[in-house]
């Protein structure tokens, strides 16, 4: 089948390789496409996200690549937006502003009891530890629960049209404070799938916790897949890209995961649709 990239970062946030290195890189492994989404601007500035003053400068530049390699691959201009209720620009203005080909929604900040202070979900282990027994009082339910609550009130009312590693709250819990087979959390999951069902939404497959060894699984895991399976809820797949040598990197584990769930396409995206390409 064919490659693609559409959750690719760059220097213009966290990503360790320039725009035109990640196009190289794409065009040298044979990808058909390469979508570059880096972290949109928040309204206060975190080390991993774009400035506000780089905006133009990041999409001006996709935009000239986009030309530039047109004979060889298509390029496409993105952002992942992170949605934080009350806090964020809303994503259509982001869209409408930057002419985003597509939008990639994700949750990385989760709104706790201090306005002035989020749960931080990546990053060093001390966040995530830090966000549980301090903002959220040691109460692990509440705190997965505002997650994944704040992933549906995106869903609900952004309408991207990729939600990024939807179950990413996982990643740093290693264990310790639930388990993912217990009740109240499964039916986190189902209460999300059914939202994303009504809402056409596509599912991405993220493959970097697993090559990156900070998860033992794909985000989102193989029930989370299995049930949006059963839902004909669309899924793509993408490595989540921070550096050139990265692109495609678990691409093969993911579509095999897809192909014995029982998949038969991913989503795609050609000449500003998303269509079924076949695996």
């Amino acid at each position: 089948m064919n490659y693609f990239s559409y959750h690719t970062h760059t220097q213009y946030c966290d990503g360790k390789s320039t725009a035109e290195e990640l196009v190289l890189r794409a065009i040298e492994l044979g990808l058909t496409a390469i979508g570059f989404s880096s972290h949109a601007p928040l309204p206060k500035k975190e080390s991993w996200s774009m400035s506000m003053d780089m905006l133009e400068d990041y999409i001006a530049e996709v935009q000239e690549l986009k030309q530039k390699y047109k004979s060889q691959i298509e390029v496409y201009v993105s952002l992942e937006i992170d949605y934080i209720p009350g806090v964020t620009r809303s994503f259509d203005e982001f869209k409408r502003e930057s002419n985003l080909d597509y939008t990639i929604g994700s949750v990385h900040l989760v709104k706790a009891k201090y306005e002035s202070e989020f749960w931080f979900l990546d990053g060093p282990d001390t966040n995530y530890i830090h966000g549980i027994e301090v903002l959220f009082d040691g109460d692990v339910k509440k705190a997965v629960s505002a997650y994944y609550n704040q992933v549906i009130d995106l869903i609900k009312t952004q309408k991207p049209d990729v939600i990024a590693h939807v179950d990413k709250v996982k990643m740093n819990n290693k264990g310790r404070y639930f388990s993912e087979d217990e009740k109240w959390y499964v039916a986190l999951l189902d209460k999300t799938i059914e939202v994303i069902k009504t809402s056409g939404t596509i599912v991405e497959v993220n493959t970097r916790g697993i090559y990156k060894k900070k998860s033992g699984s794909f985000f989102p895991d193989s029930y989370f897949l299995k049930e949006c399976e059963k839902r004909a809820i669309p899924v793509t797949v993408s490595c989540d890209a921070h550096h050139a040598d990265e692109l495609v990197s678990g691409f093969d584990s993911a579509i095999g995961l897809l192909k014995g769930i029982g998949f038969e396409s991913v989503r795609v995206f050609a000449d500003g649709n998303w269509r079924d390409q076949s695996l």
